[in-house]
């Protein structure tokens, strides 16, 4: 273990720093919240605040009192790895504690219901009764969105709905509702499950009123006056397209004005939006009541906040790595399936390049209360990037100002192949480098033209 790494960082969702062992609760609860999240450790004999090290005296003594504790007040039984460190002429206790597969933990003094703790950034909060049942659909590997609704029947999701979501990619059969576990068996019959019905049910929003979205346009920086807003309650595979749609209303800043198209270059990469609204989609706890996934523009920001922390075992630093746990399953394998998403994990890393390659600052991840927020800035800190094919692209563009090239001039100037050129030209649109001028995708006259902002 390296202390002087430990030390070097700031108390959070995995470190936390008591001085002593004087009062003991506050370590235990510290030690049940960790298990019941994503693993930590603790070091004992390291001041909160000001992080002086004070050590930790008769330490081979309050290790043996710790390790008592330990077992005597956390059920499940925990076995955490205790470390005695020594500092200069001093020493710290280490306990290292590990996600737990037995979780929930609680306190046994407090019993379950007060006594389950999970750890939300450095602060050791209760557990609700919906966490606490989703910790045990953890344990067992299961997820909510699997979990058969035996009081529904097949018919309670909508096939017609279903089969026009698949047609572009294949037949929807009902076997195939249980291949992707929209359906499974359940005593015999064939019954939805909770995933079916959150993504195609007949009445879905009957058995999950808060699965929608809420999108909001505010004034300033604040919430105080709102300008627009807008409720999205259709399917959920369509929701991130609707919601799209009214952020794209409010958020164009430059326009180009062509023969047959006029293009809007829109504040926040578009990549980056669509990604940020998938991942809450597929992410949120739809087993938490009193709140709708919420997206809030502002004028120098946007938050898009789902309900549910991270999967348990998991961090931020995690995710910005590409490491991914689909708390939905089904949700995750039929968006996969309906090409609404790609690799599980990527869409995190493609959404802080498109920010960056814009010369945005890195989006930024938090978990509040018992919620998980991504906020995008609008503000540009530097040039948009672009790598040197970028830049022979833009510079190929400068040079047909008033005829613009099509897809096959960019790829034959710069020797790419149509496809590998329509893709570099898709990221450099959503970026707001380029243009493309034209009646549609398929109009043979497209042609794009670098942006420039208008008078």
């Amino acid at each position: 273990m390296d202390l002087i790494q430990l030390l070097s960082r700031n108390e959070g969702k995995t470190l936390e720093f008591k001085r002593d062992l004087s009062s003991p609760d506050g370590v235990l609860k510290a030690i049940v919240a960790f298990a019941n999240t994503s693993g930590g450790t603790l070091l004992i004999g390291v001041e909160d605040r000001t992080k002086k090290v004070v050590g930790v005296g008769d330490v081979m003594a309050e290790e043996e009192r710790l390790a008592s504790l330990i077992a005597d007040s956390i059920v499940p039984k925990l076995v955490p790895n205790i470390e005695v460190l020594p500092w200069r002429k001093v020493h710290i206790l280490a306990v290292e504690v590990a996600p737990s597969s037995t979780r929930p933990h609680h306190l046994k003094k407090l019993g379950p219901t007060d006594g389950t703790l999970i750890r939300v950034g450095s602060t050791n909060r209760k557990a609700d009764s919906f966490l606490i049942d989703e910790m045990r659909r953890f344990a067992p590997a299961a997820s909510f969105d699997e979990q058969p609704m035996p009081d529904l029947n097949s018919e309670a999701i909508d096939f017609r709905v279903t089969s026009e979501f698949f047609q572009p990619f294949r037949q929807i059969t009902l076997q195939g509702l249980q291949t992707l576990k929209m359906t499974t068996t359940y005593q015999g019959r064939i019954v939805p499950t909770t995933g079916g019905i959150l993504l195609f049910g007949v009445n879905r929003l009957d058995h999950f009123p808060d699965a929608w979205l809420q999108v909001g346009r505010f004034a300033g920086t604040d919430r105080r006056r709102i300008l627009d807003s807008a409720e999205v309650r259709g399917y959920l595979p369509a929701a991130a397209e609707e919601a799209l749609a009214f952020l794209k209303k409010h958020m164009s800043r430059e326009a180009i004005i062509g023969a047959v198209k006029r293009t809007e270059h829109w504040t926040l990469p578009v990549i980056a939006l669509r990604e940020a609204i998938m991942n809450a989609i597929v992410h949120a706890d739809y087993a938490q009541h009193g709140a709708p996934i919420r997206i809030a523009l502002f004028d120098d920001r946007l938050e898009i906040e789902n309900p549910g922390l991270l999967p348990f075992g998991l961090t931020i630093e995690e995710i910005r790595r590409g490491v991914s746990k689909l708390r939905n399953r089904v949700i995750g394998r039929v968006f996969q399936e309906l090409r609404l998403i790609e690799h599980w994990g990527s869409g995190i890393q493609r959404m802080v390049a498109a920010c960056v390659d814009s010369g945005l600052d890195e989006p930024r991840f938090e978990e509040i209360g018992t919620h998980f927020r991504v906020t995008l800035s609008t503000m540009r800190r530097h040039a948009p990037a672009t790598d040197k094919r970028d830049q022979s692209i833009l510079r190929a563009l400068a040079t047909a100002a008033d005829t613009g090239l099509s897809t096959a001039q960019i790829a034959k100037r710069i020797k790419i192949s149509p496809r590998a050129a329509r893709t570099r030209m898709l990221a450099l649109i959503a970026r707001g480098l380029v243009t493309e001028i034209g009646s549609g995708p398929m109009d043979p006259g497209r042609r794009y033209h670098l942006v420039s902002k208008a008078g």
